[in-house]
């Protein structure tokens, strides 16, 4: 089932705190963050420009966008997705909200995710730039 992803603007940051931290005052300042809560850590994701020095932390994440929403019974949504970039050797974070699924992709294999999307049939857009064409090439 072909898709549409939106390449959302920015880079992005896999941040990881101890169990125990509350939620940093600086996070609800930044434009996109999700947070899970385990037993072991506290990971959040967030524009890296977002995050102080000195927090562990994985950067040059690129996020991609599922244009949604979805009904939470439809099925192999992600996987439509995820399949032909696991194929294309392109490692990836889900994520998932009530509305839609978001893929985040190292920028290093941004361009080989794309080309693995659309070859899949799926359409990528950039959202970068709104005087961009909706198809834009990457």
């Amino acid at each position: 089932m072909p898709q549409t992803l939106i390449l959302e603007p920015g880079d992005y940051a896999v941040l990881k705190l101890p169990p125990a931290d509350p939620l940093p005052a600086w996070l609800p300042d930044a434009p996109f963050w999700t947070v899970t809560r385990a037993h072991d850590e506290l990971s959040i994701v967030c524009a890296t420009d977002a995050v102080p020095y000195g927090i562990t932390r994985e950067d040059g994440w690129r996020l991609l966008r599922l244009e949604g929403p979805f009904a939470f019974d439809q099925s192999g949504i992600l996987s439509s997705v995820l399949a032909p970039l696991a194929t294309a050797g392109v490692g990836i974070m889900a994520i998932s909200t009530f509305k839609t699924d978001y893929v985040l992709v190292k920028d290093s294999r941004l361009y080989p995710a794309v080309d693995a999307l659309r070859a899949a049939g799926h359409t990528v857009r950039d959202e970068r730039s709104p005087l961009a064409p909706r198809d834009v090439v990457l």
